[in-house]
């Protein structure tokens, strides 16, 4: 296998898992209702805000890792099976308590830095 196959390979399946992430949400969106969705939105809005100030250069890193082969597929595999790992202890949860706690969870850590 040549690196070309190689580099072809891994943005292919940078490229599924894209779509595995867009067809989650558009599941998503689709099982709630407009109001339900805007206060949501209203909620992850502000922990976006918060979660921006520690992490301002998030949205760059996320491009890069669909950029360079193969990395985006390792992470969002690696989030797929802890949000598999998060639904399995919390029976009853959905996506928005998923979001919820991982921003949560990675503004403390970030706190927890600064100290």
């Amino acid at each position: 296998m040549s690196y070309e196959e190689i580099f072809i390979l891994g943005w292919n399946l940078n490229l599924l898992m894209f779509f595995i992430n867009l067809v989650i949400a558009i599941r998503t969106m689709n099982q709630k209702s407009r109001e339900q969705l805007l206060e949501e939105n209203k909620i992850l809005t502000e922990l976006k805000m918060e979660f921006d100030l520690y992490y301002p250069y998030r949205r760059y890193e996320t491009l890069v890792t669909y950029l360079i082969p193969f990395t985006a597929f390792f992470r969002m595999s690696y989030r797929i099976i802890e949000m598999l790992s998060f639904f399995s202890k919390n029976r009853g949860s959905t996506l928005i308590d998923y979001m919820i706690y991982k921003y949560k969870s990675d503004i403390e850590l970030a706190k927890n830095r600064l100290k």
